[in-house]
């Protein structure tokens, strides 16, 4: 894998991770292959996930971005060191996205991780462990000490996935991110390696 972005990626990047469980989770880059499988998922679930996706504030200089131009943005990013956008497969099926953003480093050790997954495989217990699996490699290879989710108070789905790996509440963002037309306000969970010293996919399978 190593050279996916023509040259030595950032720290713990490229990376393909397997659960090696029932169903078998896996996380790898992103490709412009998925293409398909993506807009495919993302049409399937549109009225479910167009309550939680991230949108453009009036005045924004963004415009609609092509699948193929999104692919190249995140590679770019990832191997700036700044970002790790996985596909998250299930039994060999494309069934979502799972990206560390805002990789920041020096004293801070820090990213967020985002995530939307296919309706189809919602359920199964596949976003907790895709979550757990990402911040363990974030805090293994990739160096980092801290990763926040951010929440809306209503995506029950979502809250579900932190309570279940035990990552704590620490925080409320009044008009933090600029969701489905408007500013919401969102719950914030963080999470550091001090606390989940045995791995946060064994915490999972503790549980």
């Amino acid at each position: 894998m190593s050279g996916w972005f023509g040259r030595e990626g950032a720290p713990g990047w490229p990376a393909t991770l397997s659960s090696g469980t029932d169903p078998v989770v896996t996380l790898r880059p992103m490709e412009v292959s998925d293409i398909g499988a993506w807009r495919e998922a993302r049409r399937r679930s549109a009225a479910w996930l167009t309550p939680w996706d991230a949108t453009a504030p009036p005045g924004s200089p963004s415009k609609p971005v092509s699948f193929r131009a999104l692919v190249r943005r995140l590679r770019r990013s990832a191997a700036q060191g700044t970002t790790l956008p996985f596909a998250i497969d299930v039994d060999g099926r494309f069934a979502g996205q799972l990206t560390v953003n805002n990789i920041v480093r020096g004293s801070a050790q820090f990213a967020s991780i985002g995530y939307w997954i296919d309706r189809d495989f919602a359920g199964r217990g596949v976003m907790p462990r895709a979550v757990a699996m990402a911040i363990d490699h974030c805090f293994g290879p990739v160096g980092l000490h801290r990763i926040e989710i951010a929440i809306r108070p209503e995506n029950s789905n979502s809250l579900r996935v932190v309570e279940k790996l035990g990552i704590r509440e620490v925080g409320y963002a009044p008009r933090y991110l600029h969701i489905d037309g408007a500013w919401r306000d969102h719950r914030l969970y963080g999470i550091t390696q001090e606390e989940a010293p045995g791995g946060v996919v064994a915490r999972l399978e503790q549980s």
